[in-house]
This record gives C-alpha cells, sequence and structure tokens, in this order.
C-alpha cells in the first residue's frame, strides 16, 4: 500500500518561531512511519521557504539556514511563497491537474501547482505531497494566510480554514462571534492604535467607563501570551497600551475575572473533528506568574498543568459543551484548543479565546488532554491528517460556476 506524503509545515515569521520547531520535532518522531512518509518544509524567521537538509537544519535551530546562505539555484531552497509572505505580487497561475510537473527555470518563480497537490521550486525540483500538516502558530501561520495559500493550490491540509483561523486569531472578531452565538465572554474594549496614540485620555475614559481595574491589556493578533498585560490601575495602563501595540493595530483591553482579590482558573480543553467536533476531558493550568503569560507557558517551570481539571462532573460536561459550540461559532475544523476563564466564587465559565493550531509537543495540553481521553498522540496525528483529506475531499463537492 502506497504510503501518503505528508509535508510538515514549520517555523515561519511569527514570535513563535521557536516553539512551532519543537511542535514539529515532536509530530515528525511521533508520526506513524508505516502509513505517512515524511517531507519537512520549513520557513525561516524572515520568510524563505527550505525543504531537504536545509529544513533539516531550520529544524535543529542551526544559524547555517541563515537566507545568506542561500541562492536561487541551491537544493532545497525557494524564495517563491517568501515572495507572497512579504505582501509582493505573486500569483498562483491555474495550472490544471496533472500527474506529470513540468520543471521550471531558475527565472521563473516557484509554484504551488493547483489540483496536483504538488509545489514546484525555481532550481527545477518539487516537493509531492498529498497533505500539509502546518504546525505554524502564530502570524503567518494560524492565521488563514498559509491557509488561503493552500486553498489556491488545491491541496488538503490539516486544520481550521481561511475563515476559522482568521477569526481565531483576532481576538476582537472572534468575541463577535461567540457573543452572536450566545456563549459568555468577560466584558471587553476594542481600542484602535491610532485612536491610543492620538488622545489617549479619550480611550482610557472609554475603557474605564465600561470596565473595573484588573483589566487585562491584549493585542488582537497574537499568540503564545505575547504582549499581554495585567493592569492593576490607571497608572500601569499607559505602559501596557503601549507595549500591545507594539504587536497589534487592534487592543483588546478586558475585564479581570474575579476581581481584585479573587484569581481565575483557567480551564482548557481539546476539541477535534469537522462537522461533528467532539471534546476531550478539560484540563487546568496552574500559572506559575500571576497569570498564564510567555514565560509562565515556555521558560518558567513553576506552571502546573492538572489534567482532569478538579471540576465537577456536572461542570466537566458544561465546559466540553462550551468548547463545542465556540469551534462551531468560529468555523473551525480539525483541531482547536478553546481557553476558558473560571470565576472562583461563582464557578462560571466565560470563554476567553480559541487556539486553531495549538502547541503540539507530545507534552503540549492539546495532545496531553486527548491522550487521557483515550487518544494517543500517534493515533491523534493519523486522525488529524484523515480529518483534513476528508473536509478537502468534502470542498470537492462544491461547485464555483453555474456551467
Amino acid at each position: 500500500m502506497k504510503k501518503l506524503r505528508v509535508g510538515i509545515l514549520f517555523g515561519g515569521r511569527s514570535g513563535e518561531h521557536e516553539v512551532s520547531l519543537l511542535s514539529a520535532a515532536s509530530v515528525i518522531q511521533a508520526i506513524d512511519k508505516e502509513k505517512y512518509e515524511v517531507v519537512p518544509i520549513g520557513i525561516t524567521k524572515s520568510g524563505q521557504w527550505v525543504t531537504s537538509a536545509h529544513a533539516e537544519l531550520l529544524l535543529q535551530g542551526k544559524p547555517v539556514v541563515g537566507e545568506k546562505h542561500l541562492r536561487a539555484g541551491d537544493p532545497g531552497a525557494t524564495t517563491s511563497a517568501a515572495i507572497l509572505a512579504r505582501g509582493e505580487e505573486f500569483i498562483v497561475p491555474p495550472v490544471p491537474a496533472s500527474d506529470s510537473l513540468v520543471p521550471f527555470s531558475t527565472s521563473q518563480p516557484g509554484t504551488l501547482r493547483p489540483g496536483s497537490g504538488q509545489a514546484s521550486v525555481p532550481h527545477g525540483g518539487h516537493i509531492n505531497v498529498d497533505v500539509i500538516f502546518p504546525v505554524l502558530h502564530g502570524t503567518f501561520g494560524e492565521d488563514g494566510t498559509i491557509q488561503g495559500l493552500l486553498e489556491l493550490a488545491d491541496i488538503a491540509y490539516v486544520g481550521a480554514g481561511v475563515l476559522g483561523s482568521a477569526a481565531g486569531m483576532d481576538k476582537d472578531v472572534m468575541k463577535r462571534l461567540f457573543a452572536a452565538a450566545g456563549l459568555p465572554i468577560v466584558k471587553h474594549v476594542t481600542v484602535l492604535r491610532s485612536e491610543w496614540a492620538k488622545d489617549p485620555k479619550k480611550s482610557r475614559r472609554a475603557i474605564e467607563s465600561r470596565l473595573k481595574y484588573p483589566v487585562f491589556v491584549k493585542p488582537a493578533n497574537l499568540g503564545s501570551s505575547v504582549g499581554i498585560s495585567k493592569v492593576h490601575d490607571a497608572k500601569e495602563l499607559p505602559a501596557a497600551m503601549e507595549l500591545a501595540a507594539q504587536f497589534d493595530r487592534k487592543l483588546v483591553v478586558e475585564a479581570g475575572v474575579g476581581g481584585k482579590k479573587g484569581k481565575a482558573r483557567e480551564i482548557e480543553v481539546s476539541v477535534l473533528g469537522n462537522d461533528a467536533p467532539q471534546a476531550s476531558v478539560a484540563g487546568e493550568v496552574v500559572p506559575s506568574a500571576e497569570f498564564y503569560d510567555y514565560a509562565a507557558k515556555y521558560l518558567d517551570e513553576g506552571s502546573q498543568l492538572l489534567i482532569p481539571a478538579k471540576i465537577t462532573k456536572t461542570k466537566m460536561r458544561e465546559v466540553q459543551g462550551l468548547a463545542v459550540a465556540a469551534f462551531q461559532a468560529t468555523d473551525c475544523a480539525g483541531m482547536a484548543r478553546v481557553d476558558f476563564l473560571m470565576d472562583p466564587k461563582s464557578g462560571k465559565f466565560y470563554v476567553n479565546e480559541i487556539n486553531t493550531l495549538p502547541g503540539f509537543t507530545s507534552i503540549s495540553m492539546y495532545p496531553k488532554l486527548w491522550a487521557a481521553s483515550g487518544l494517543p498522540y500517534t493515533t491523534l496525528i493519523s486522525r488529524l491528517i484523515d480529518l483534513a483529506l476528508e473536509r478537502h475531499a468534502d470542498k470537492k463537492r462544491n461547485r464555483y460556476s453555474k456551467d
């Protein structure tokens, strides 16, 4: 039986580049080698796409992979997708599906061939894959950009589509969808970076008219808690807003759950599926810091992951139902981790956010929750690939013209 060729896409230009390398290494190590042939595809921090030996070096975090070492004819290197990522003009031509791939000269841009499941590179080589497993976290990876490229190329891929990915990255839009679906969310205010720069006093009045301290200030589009601050009083607000404004044009300010003396419990649920998603058991994060910031997630060793979370069976069923509802409200597919804030006094759940490409090492929360639910890591990887192929086949049923 022919093995499926799975392209593991990792790295990227976001601040979560290193986390992506860890996730990809875990997937490559654990994937069922009897069923799949792995094709590593790396993206450097500045957008250069690399394959073969270069991808292996990138995966190991070796500096030799810097773009200055890569030339147009260098085997395993292509600038085509990097051109797209930098916003320069690049068109994926409407090449019909074909079993054969015509090599390109070094003067032509590389392409992802629509319908063929093949990606060619300028020097004449090509990557032939059946499905892409993006293990890209943050900007340019889980925000719909890479998903759009793969949609244009008509290649099956793991995870949410363009809409679900974009909505899952934008905390402002995400909350609007949650609210429209009747899901419980905390009070919040969205402020544009330009509004804050023009009149910070006016923005502060708008925030304080709706929210009481403490509040959390976040860039709308970013992951891994980068740029997030807990603001205890008005004096701390300017610094928090300035920090968040470094990362996005939209700033989301949220009410703290639990008030000044209380501290919200952080509950997480993994969701798996397409049209009929299922939820894992819930887990709880007990951060080493005041909240689960970047350092608490990746640098400190004091944070605890409690699986399953110490909540009643009734609360477990409730949060699982909310997780599936959040997944459907944002039109997600494949996988997502839904994070909740639980009021320590009332026990009420608030949907905090959805993460469409969560950390995916064997010790990350998403796979650990599924392992605790009876789905081992290697089996989970296979299930996600099956869901990607299922979704791609279902999309093939669509008509795009009346003829």
